[in-house]
């Protein structure tokens, strides 16, 4: 990906973090079929919601930018999200709180802000995604939110879940949904930790 114009880094700020947002117009073919993909997916349904995913010259930013660094791959891991999202068995909100409890572990700030718009959408209360957000569980969570919150914690950080919240878990959302589950904290781990390694910022 070709480096950036100072006058196109300055109108930018530090939108990308590490990583220098990759201006359209250099572009190999492969990353423009993807840049084009993206505008018309992607950025079209964050523009509804209010989320910011480009800067003011177009350029990608938040993970949609990093996504460009690989398009072969990066086609791989949308064509996965997008049957995840189409076939989950998982509620709306429940899928929220999986993202937002990853999105807190690995402290991506980007992903936190534009998911805490989602939720809203999802039915989730501003204070308790904020909850959420901040590490905590908060106690006025539906019990399958909290449930998902909590065996989405002890995956992303101790890697195990014991017998019991195993057992909790298999009863709420059987073996299929916790399927589902692991399939969603592996796409937002995926995007967790391009966004935490590239110190991708909010907007």
């Amino acid at each position: 990906m070709a480096s950036d114009s100072p006058a196109m880094d300055e109108s930018a700020g530090s939108l990308g973090g590490r990583l220098p947002l990759a201006d359209p117009a250099t572009l190999a073919p492969a990353q423009r079929e993807l840049y084009d993909q993206l505008i018309g997916t992607w950025v079209a349904l964050t523009d509804k919601l209010g989320i910011q995913s480009t800067a003011e010259d177009g350029r990608l930013i938040g993970p949609f930018n990093a996504l460009l660094l690989h398009p072969e791959v990066t086609a791989k891991l949308l064509e996965f999200q997008a049957a995840e999202s189409a076939n989950t068995s998982l509620s709306p909100s429940v899928r929220e709180v999986v993202i937002i409890v990853l999105g807190a572990v690995y402290r991506a700030d980007y992903e936190l802000y534009a998911h805490k718009i989602v939720a809203r959408t999802a039915g989730l209360a501003d204070d308790h995604v904020l909850a959420l957000a901040g590490g905590e569980i908060p106690e006025g969570l539906g019990e399958h939110e909290k449930l998902a919150a909590r065996l989405t914690h002890a995956m992303a950080t101790r890697h195990r879940v014991d017998d019991g919240l195993y057992q909790e878990a298999v009863s709420a959302f059987g073996a299929k949904g916790l399927f589902d589950l692991v399939a969603v904290i592996g796409v937002y781990h995926t995007v967790c930790t391009l966004l935490t390694l590239f110190e991708v910022p909010a907007p």
